[in-house]
């Protein structure tokens, strides 16, 4: 699949993404973490492909020699150039998920990689493509993780969050003429995404019995108490801000640029709502909070052993 709303991103929409898009739980990164120390143990080079700014790669970079942060958008390579700092170590590279640095001038070598990673972006990529690729630039043993949030789920000891959950589940049918099929994988937390094994050409490199899906929030017991990286009250202004870095809300507003900005705008609307509800059940202005986290999967798979 293409997709061109994030790879059109300018330096400037890439720095608003940085700045509205939470980082995961400190639990996220260390199940990677485990599960490579528990498969080949080696811990020199990292990919994160799909990087954006580059935040999942800056938590993940300090346990690795190596570490590169890919990514099709330039401004988002820029974004993530001008937040680092030479003492990081990270190399940032304009790279598809399907060629994973073969095309670069210096290269990502075959058999050189231990992890690689892809934060809420592997819905994007042509996966039977981007399986082949990581085959090939993987050590024997080295894992593939990926992760996506999925929906805002209200916390249910809110007095009011069957109201607050059904307006933000009301977005989705707003925004439904606006989804691509790859916000329809993120729906059903990759369930449904191609792994080595599904793909119409199987990628027989991967050990299938190694697989292992992690969630968050969609049933009694998680991994930690949220997906990201603390679990805090949001304002309906501050979930207003955070949803607008969403592609059917990009295109949404491509779509309706007069809206932008005003009591019209999609986003607008949901916040409206929000604090309506908490203003009638008592909640003074200025005050508003919504209390809840988001749904999270995390997919692990290791190339085979030599």
């Amino acid at each position: 699949m293409s997709e061109k709303t994030f790879r059109t991103y300018s330096q400037e929409q890439g720095k608003s993404y940085a700045q509205l898009r939470l980082d995961y739980n400190d639990s996220l990164y260390q199940a990677i973490l485990d599960f490579q120390k528990a498969g080949s143990g080696q811990f020199d080079t990292i990919i994160d492909i799909g990087c954006g700014p580059g935040t999942a790669v800056r938590k993940l970079a300090p346990n690795f020699k190596n570490a590169f942060g890919l990514d099709p958008s330039e401004g988002m390579i820029s974004t993530a150039q001008s937040l680092s700092t030479p003492d990081e170590g990270i190399r940032f590279e304009v790279s598809s998920a399907e060629t994973l640095g073969s095309e670069l001038e210096t290269p990502i070598p075959e058999e050189s990689v231990d992890v690689i990673t892809a934060a809420t972006c592997a819905h994007w990529f042509d996966m039977p493509s981007f399986w082949e690729r990581a085959a090939k630039v993987l050590k024997p043993g080295g894992t593939v993780a990926f992760w996506t949030g999925g929906d805002l789920r209200v916390d249910k000891t809110m007095a009011e969050h069957v109201a607050l959950q059904a307006v933000v589940d009301e977005l989705d049918e707003q925004l439904k003429d606006y989804f691509e099929p790859g916000n329809l994988l993120t729906r059903d937390l990759y369930r449904r995404i191609p792994l080595p094994w599904t793909c119409p050409t199987p990628v027989s490199e991967f050990d299938e019995s190694s697989f292992k899906r992690l969630e968050w929030n969609t049933g009694p017991v998680s991994p930690s108490d949220c997906f990201f990286v603390k679990k805090q009250p949001l304002s309906p202004a501050v979930i207003e801000l955070m949803l607008g870095t969403a592609s059917p809300v990009t295109r949404w507003r491509e779509a309706h640029p007069e809206a932008v900005g005003t009591e019209q705008d999609v986003l607008r609307i949901m916040r409206r709502k929000l604090e309506k509800i908490l203003h009638d059940s008592g909640v003074e202005e200025g005050a508003e909070l919504v209390h809840g986290d988001m749904e999270g999967a995390l997919l692990l798979v290791r190339k085979k052993a030599a």
